[in-house]
């Protein structure tokens, strides 16, 4: 699985670094440790990005969520 962010482009290199790892899952003060930053700041241009107006698109190759319909299952539903 991949995310796509869309809308990037609005974005200063550091509120695209905050924006990648946030939407990922990671806390505000790992981020401010990985980026060397205080966790309120973290905070602050993830606010500022979301402001901005970006998208976050999931891009999913196979099934890995076990909800896709075979062809054979679809053509059963008809």
């Amino acid at each position: 699985m991949q995310i796509e962010i869309r809308g990037m482009e609005k974005l200063s290199l550091r509120e695209r670094q905050v924006v990648a790892l946030k939407e990922t899952g990671v806390s505000n003060e790992l981020v401010g440790k990985r980026l060397g930053v205080a966790s309120a700041t973290v905070a602050t241009l993830f606010n500022r990005a979301r402001a901005k107006g970006y998208q976050v698109v999931l891009v999913i190759s196979g099934d890995p969520l076990g909800v896709m319909m075979t062809d054979e299952e679809e053509e059963e539903d008809v």
